[in-house]
């Protein structure tokens, strides 16, 4: 979540005392003197809150807090005053401010204020970049990358649950993208246009799981790790899934449900409620030729971020990551990706003196060996799922030294 805050006050000793404090709680602050100084910043691209002072030469809080609205009627606007008048506190809020307190204020409730109106601003903000998604297309096509058999596999499912009404669990690896998968989901339904309200399971009480799903109304409540739901909890829940809410819940893990169901550890109603329609995402090992794909997406977006040109990925650097393991998944590679925009990571190229020949020998022992795990350990099926004749891969497979065997369970 962001944590800018624009911070308007002419009275340059309250306005440090105010950044000071702001910057302790971790906030980034943008300080200005009065509205003119402040106003570029305020449109509604602006990922931030306003905290300004109400009396101003010039141009005041009341001035700006319309130009704020005008600019954007969903940006917070928190106004300050030295002088405690219950009048203008009033017509501020009826004027659409997020907050009004008065100066000096406690640093207990100026940060409390503060982190409430940026908790509001990234809500307002990450609807809006859904309801966009929503609008201009599929969003399985644009959100879930790679060109394998697996990823349109993946991307099909999920717009088949999609279509249902149904609770949904989406399983995969860890660092495989659950919790995107099920806001793509989310988008795909009809109730892509109500809110996406997202909980991690861990630690959430009987009344937070209430509160959830309150927030979910008409929209979708996605429960992240949902094997970790308190045992109290997940009666809870159970008991709020049979009065059939308006709320499709989607519930996201890693972990082998129906084991922790057999070992007592998971309710089996709450199980069966959610197993009906089960998404599970590949690993990057099951599906290395989405590896370049996806790792460039992700540079573009790192990019883009950052403000930045985009680095080329070289064939080198695609050797490289088609090389390596990549235990963390789609996470890991994201990870990878940003560093390599940013310049600060270990290269992901495993050897950059390498050849053409080493490059593409290291890329199709990737692809061998994956779809040998696909197949388990079954030459002939990784064979035909490769498309290459059972000679052809049996002679590669031999070049690298590679066993069918050890692919077998």
């Amino acid at each position: 979540m962001n944590r800018t805050v624009l911070l308007v006050d002419d009275d340059a000793p309250v306005r440090e005392a105010l950044t000071q404090t702001l910057e302790l709680a971790d906030m980034n602050v943008i300080a200005a003197g009065s509205f003119v100084a402040a106003k570029d910043r305020i449109n509604a691209g602006f990922d931030g809150v306003v905290l300004s002072d109400m009396r101003m030469p010039g141009r005041d809080g009341f001035h700006l807090l319309a130009y704020a609205q005008a600019q954007d009627p969903d940006l917070p606007v928190i106004l300050l005053t030295g002088e405690g008048d219950i009048p203008m506190a009033v017509r501020a809020m009826e004027a659409g401010a997020f907050d009004f307190m008065e100066k000096p204020c406690a640093s207990a409730q100026l940060l409390a204020v503060t982190e409430r109106a940026l908790k509001t601003r990234g809500l307002i903000l990450e609807n809006r970049r859904l309801l966009q998604i929503v609008e201009t297309g599929d969003p399985a096509g644009r959100m879930i990358f790679g060109s394998s058999d697996l990823a349109e596999s993946l991307r099909a499912k999920v717009r088949r649950v999609a279509g249902a009404a149904a609770e949904v669990l989406v399983t995969g690896p860890y660092g495989s993208g659950i919790s995107k998968v099920a806001e793509v989901i989310h988008l795909s339904s009809a109730r892509s246009k109500g809110p996406f309200v997202k909980r991690a399971a861990d630690g959430l009480t009987p009344i937070a799981v209430a509160e959830a799903v309150q927030s979910a109304t008409g929209g979708s409540l996605f429960l992240d790790e949902v094997t970790s739901l308190p045992a109290q909890s997940q009666l809870s829940l159970i008991e709020i899934l049979e009065s059939a809410p308006d709320v499709r819940l989607i519930a996201g893990t890693n972990r082998d449900l129906q084991t922790l169901v057999s070992e007592g550890r998971f309710h089996a109603d709450l199980y069966y409620r959610i197993e009906v329609m089960t998404v599970r995402i590949p690993s990057l090992a099951e599906r290395p030729e989405d590896i370049p794909t996806m790792f460039r997406r992700y540079v573009d977006q790192a990019a883009e971020q950052s403000g930045i040109t985009a680095p080329e990925v070289t064939p080198q650097i695609v050797a490289g990551l088609m090389a390596r393991d990549w235990p963390g998944n789609a996470r890991a590679l994201m990870s990878a990706a940003m560093r390599f925009v940013m310049g600060v990571a270990d290269d992901p190229v495993a050897d950059t003196e390498l050849g053409l020949e080493e490059q593409m020998a290291q890329v199709e022992q990737s692809l061998l060996r994956a779809a040998l795990r696909r197949a388990g350990g079954q030459a002939s099926a990784a064979a035909l799922a490769l498309h290459v004749p059972r000679k052809t891969f049996y002679d590669k497979l031999a070049r690298y030294g590679i066993r069918p065997e050890d692919f077998r369970h």
